[in-house]
Parts: C-alpha cells; sequence; structure tokens
C-alpha cells in the first residue's frame, strides 16, 4: 500500500513535475544559519536579506507546519522570441506563478487539492515562496545549489520551485544525478557585470541586474552599475548563461501561452512608447514586481539599455523622452543626452 508521501508524488509526476521531494520542517534549521552566514560575509546585505526573514522562520507564520513538500518543474522547453532575447530575464519570460493560462499553474492548483483531499492542511505562497526553497529543494535531495546560488536539477538552473507546508509529518527525499561545479571554476563570477556575486555562494543582492532592473534602481540615473547592464532590460542570466553545468540544457521546442503575441511590443522601442492602458492590461499582470503604476521603470530602464548599445535611431527617442510627464524618465533622458552629447535636447525639469 502506498504512503501518503509516495502519493502525492505520484500524483506530482503525473502531473508533469520533473522532480518531487518531501522534507520534515526541521531540516530548514540548517537554511538559518546558512542566512546569517551570507549576511556576515557579505554586511551591505544585510538590510534586504533582513526583509526576508519569514523564510528563516517558517514556523513563526505557520506554528502548525510539519514538513515541506518541494517540487521543480522545468521552463527550458520554451521557445524564446528574437525580440526579448537576452533582453529579459528567461525566468521572467515563463513566469508560470501568477499565469493562469500556463499549464504549470494549473498543475500547481490541481496539486493543492489532491494533498487537501488526501486531508493534509496545506499553505503556499505562489509569489515568493513559504520556505527558503533552494535550501529545501536542495535537503530533498532535488538538486544542487552552484557557486551562482541557483539550484540545478538534471535541466540545469532552467527550473521554477514550489513548495507547500503541511501539518503531517513526511519524508520522502528525492535523488538527482547533478555532478559538483567543476573544479577551480568561477565562470558565474567572472561573467557577473556588476560583482554582486563576488565569491561562491554569496552575493550582494542590491548590486544585482536583477533587483537594479526590477523593484530596485528607483534612481537609475545616479546609479555607477547601470552602465554595465548591457543588453539587460528586465532581469539577467548572465551568470547563468555563463555556466557550463547549463550548457545544452535549453530545449527550446515549445511555445509558451501568449507570448509570441506579446514579444513584439516588448522591444526597447515599444516599450518606449507603450501607453498605460496598455502596460496595465497586457504586461504587469505577467512581470508583477513592478506595479500596475511603475511603466515608468520599464521606462528608464529602457533608456539605460539605449545608453549602453546606443544606436542614431534612439536618438530623437531619448531626446523625446527629456519632455517626458514622468520625472525619473526626464532624468534618465536628460542625464543620457548630456553624457553622449545629443543635441536637441529640452530641459524640462
Amino acid at each position: 500500500m502506498e504512503t501518503i508521501e509516495q502519493m502525492i508524488q505520484k500524483k506530482a509526476y503525473e502531473l508533469g513535475y520533473e522532480k518531487c521531494g518531501i522534507i520534515p520542517i526541521s531540516l530548514m534549521k540548517g537554511y538559518a544559519e546558512k542566512f546569517e552566514e551570507r549576511m556576515q560575509k557579505v554586511p551591505e546585505s544585510r538590510p534586504f536579506y533582513q526583509g526576508l526573514q519569514r523564510l528563516v522562520n517558517p514556523l513563526e507564520v505557520y506554528p502548525w507546519a510539519k514538513s515541506v513538500v518541494v517540487l521543480t518543474v522545468s521552463y527550458g522547453k520554451y521557445k524564446i522570441p528574437e525580440e526579448v532575447k537576452g533582453h529579459i530575464a528567461k525566468a521572467y519570460l515563463f513566469d508560470v506563478r501568477v499565469d493562469t493560462n500556463t499549464k504549470e499553474y494549473q498543475n500547481n492548483r490541481a496539486l493543492e487539492k489532491y494533498m487537501q483531499e488526501l486531508g493534509l492542511k496545506v499553505e503556499t505562497n505562489q509569489k515568493f515562496g513559504v520556505v527558503g526553497m533552494r535550501w529545501a529543494a536542495m535537503q530533498a535531495g532535488i538538486g544542487i545549489i552552484r557557486r551562482n546560488n541557483f539550484l540545478y536539477t538534471e535541466s540545469g538552473s532552467w527550473v521554477h520551485l514550489e513548495a507547500w507546508v503541511t501539518d503531517r509529518e513526511m519524508e520522502l527525499k528525492e535523488t538527482n544525478n547533478v555532478p559538483q561545479c567543476p573544479k577551480g571554476c568561477n565562470r558565474c563570477m567572472a561573467s557577473c557585470p556588476t560583482k554582486s556575486l563576488s565569491d561562491p555562494y554569496t552575493m550582494l543582492p542590491t548590486a544585482c541586474v536583477s533587483f537594479l532592473t526590477t523593484f530596485g534602481g528607483r534612481n537609475l540615473h545616479q546609479e555607477p552599475l547601470s552602465k554595465t547592464f548591457g543588453g539587460c532590460i528586465y532581469g539577467c542570466d548572465i551568470c547563468q548563461d555563463a555556466c557550463p553545468m547549463n550548457r545544452g540544457k535549453w530545449k527550446g521546442e515549445e511555445e509558451f501561452p501568449g507570448l509570441a503575441e506579446l514579444a513584439p511590443e516588448l522591444t526597447p522601442e515599444n516599450i518606449l512608447n507603450m501607453e498605460e492602458d496598455f502596460y496595465r492590461e497586457k504586461v504587469q499582470p505577467k512581470f508583477f514586481y513592478l506595479s500596475p503604476e511603475e511603466l515608468w521603470k520599464w521606462k528608464v530602464d529602457v533608456l539605460n539599455y539605449m545608453r549602453n548599445n546606443y544606436m542614431e535611431s534612439y536618438k530623437s527617442l531619448i531626446i523625446n523622452a527629456c519632455n517626458n510627464e514622468n520625472e525619473k524618465i526626464c532624468e534618465m533622458a536628460n542625464s543620457i543626452c548630456n553624457e553622449l552629447c545629443l543635441q536637441g535636447r529640452q530641459n524640462s525639469i
């Protein structure tokens, strides 16, 4: 007769999850130690990490929790439209946490319902997690954490993590065949444009391109690191793309729901000319790290991209942005005009 752990794992595999492991909540104690160790190694990171304390002490939020069900789903199967390749990070392009049109989102809801039907009390946080999920996944045998801090399975780092806490003591660990990082390899660290990734297994989150182009970087025109972003507009895959253990892992065989239709609207030029209504209806629900009122942040990120990858065709767009009604857009555009000595700018601030 199957145990309840085996039934959950079997259901997960039927739904198409790549990996499923279950661990006692007590195994999360080691995460707290690593969490504190990271802040000690990079003291500047402490304010950022202190905002994630709920992940360190899940029992303070869920005092009834006794185990963690943690799973991975691969997104490396999807095709990357040319319009957004290298500009928008892949995890955000194929984000299934809130996109109800995706099979992955529907599977998440189906698995939760199944666990409830088994009599379990379960809780998840689809956007931001209920525990330190990479640590939980490693403890569950799903994969390993590499020097760039990402969890890797046999699909490389191109996996989304999902987790639930439950009110039943359970344990069923997975197995993996993921090799350790090559000895002496530092390609991820060497590739990091802002040096946010300065040492193995650590980083300064507030210097990360992904942070600065999404919920951070609110004064990007005054941020020296912005000149190192290269082709990044929203998020960054550079350390993952540089990793030799990701080589050949991206398959790109399937269409992601709605992305082929949306991608042409996400070119730098179209983002800079994007209307608020279109952003709120079509873009923000997918890229939820920026609020419905923060189209301006996308436009600032695009102006930064245009500065870093300047072409003559960008000149009029940058100059016109100097008169934008949003102060942040004006500041960025005027800063670029001054730096690149673009003629015809109108300083409206």
